[in-house]
């Protein structure tokens, strides 16, 4: 497992990460895992959580699974009781499940924009909040909350949108009001990832997604690995002074201008992937 970060960086330390079987939240998870923490894997998907549990076992770590739903409160509150009972004590929280489909906003029905907002923003703040209650309040702990681009608003996508809005202004209040806990909240938003998850978008939108390159300062989509290593800057001790701000990982998509356009120059390929 590649990563840039030093040997047992995290060693000692329990994560949850949600929706961690797949895609950015696994790419988090065998990292942190990589560097000596004990990750804890959860999503509404059996399917999804075997996947992950079989790829960081496959690394040589040791991960925990629990089905979580977060939309349910009583699953929420499930699975913090299941990590006190399996595990004493957790660390760090990383909110990256969610869920939204492509539609014009005139589209969406209610049932339709009540669900993702339920799920991205009504799950985060639940996930939050019992993290707090369970253990944060007693030992501290640190939260990354998984957004998205939402700063020139997101067409096709109002509903999550809105949710992510929120989220990151949840982030904000939550950094404040938690602080004296010496609990720190951040966000990441990425841009256009080139993660598994653009697979369970239909066509043309999986397509125009990647032509998204061509409006990126860096001429390319970004890579799992670039949000997770955003990710556990976040969480190391280099990020002890930085609480309630969301960092874009984006490659200049929320400062691209109509007056300079980007131009393909291939001087910003990955250096992990």
């Amino acid at each position: 497992m590649e990563t840039i970060y030093k040997q047992n960086l995290f060693q000692g330390k329990t994560a949850l990460i949600t929706g961690g079987g797949t895609g950015i939240g696994l790419r988090i998870a065998r990292e942190l895992s990589t560097l000596g923490a004990t990750v804890i894997l959860a999503s509404r998907s059996e399917e999804k959580l075997n996947k992950g549990v079989e790829t960081i076992e496959n690394d040589g770590r040791k991960v925990i699974s629990i089905p979580l739903d977060i939309r349910n409160i009583e699953s929420v509150q499930n699975c913090f009781s299941k990590i006190k009972e399996k595990v004493g004590e957790c660390h760090i929280l990383i909110n990256n499940a969610g869920g939204q489909f492509p539609s014009l906003a005139k589209d969406i029905n209610q049932k339709g924009w009540k669900a993702v907002i339920d799920t991205n923003l009504n799950g985060t703040f639940s996930m939050c909040q019992e993290a707090l209650h369970s253990f944060f309040k007693e030992s501290g702990g640190a939260i990354v909350n998984i957004i998205a681009n939402i700063w020139n608003g997101f067409p096709y996508m109002a509903h999550t949108g809105a949710a992510r809005a929120g989220v990151e202004n949840l982030t904000k209040t939550l950094s404040i009001e938690w602080a004296k806990y010496g609990v720190r909240v951040n966000a990441i938003a990425p841009g256009v990832i080139n993660s598994s998850g653009l697979q369970t978008y239909e066509e043309p939108f999986r397509s125009g997604v990647q032509m998204a390159k061509e409006f990126n300062l860096t001429g390319r989509l970004g890579t799992e690995a670039e949000v997770a290593s955003a990710c556990l800057f976040l969480l190391s001790p280099g990020a002890q002074y930085i609480t309630g701000t969301t960092l874009r990982v984006d490659g200049g998509e929320s400062v691209f201008h109509p007056f300079m356009p980007p131009s393909p120059h291939g001087k910003l390929e990955p250096i992990l992937s």
